[in-house]
């Protein structure tokens, strides 16, 4: 009986430093302070994870110590953005979810908008160029020396010869 008491005190013991660590690494937060490192766990991406996850998201080790690092910051009192820029200088800028829009970025950024742009350059120059629906070209007139053929005339209208041949027809 003796010797089980001793084993009960002797795993409490070793539960007790087993989890000490666990409880002195993750400082206690405010619901601000908690709000604020909510939100930069869902901007940082899991280095590991090829789906794209954040590390609020995924749980693999390294999202895990992301997480207590992202913690122990806010609790310091840093900022976002210093510590998004701490974590874009460990990981570089693939491991934030929402790239700052300065430099090589812009290309990330502008490329949709100027493929957005020219696609709707092409669109109105080539909707432009033709003719309305509605519109109906101008019946051609029959000559008085040569009778009315409608598919002489629809050819002449299309090639654009009737125009000129009413101006030679007219000298």
């Amino acid at each position: 009986m003796r010797g089980a008491r001793e084993a009960g005190r002797a795993l409490a013991c070793c539960l007790l430093l087993a989890v000490s660590p666990a409880l002195a690494a993750a400082p206690s937060l405010t619901p601000q302070q908690q709000a604020q490192a909510v939100a930069v766990e869902r901007n940082l991406r899991c280095p590991l994870c090829d789906t794209g996850e954040s590390i609020a998201e995924s749980r693999s080790d390294i999202s895990a110590k992301m997480r207590e690092s992202v913690r122990e910051q806010v609790a310091a009192g840093r900022s976002e953005g210093q510590i998004y820029d701490y974590f874009a200088q460990r990981y570089g800028n693939f491991v934030l979810l929402d790239p700052p829009k300065t430099g090589r970025n812009l290309l990330l950024w502008g490329a949709p908008l100027a493929a957005l742009a020219l696609g709707g350059a092409a669109l109105w120059g080539f909707l432009g160029r033709r003719r309305p629906a509605g519109e109906a070209a101008p019946a051609a007139s029959p000559t008085p020396d040569e009778p009315f053929d409608t598919y002489l005339a629809e050819v002449r209208r299309n090639t654009g010869q009737e125009r000129t041949r009413r101006d030679g027809d007219r000298a």
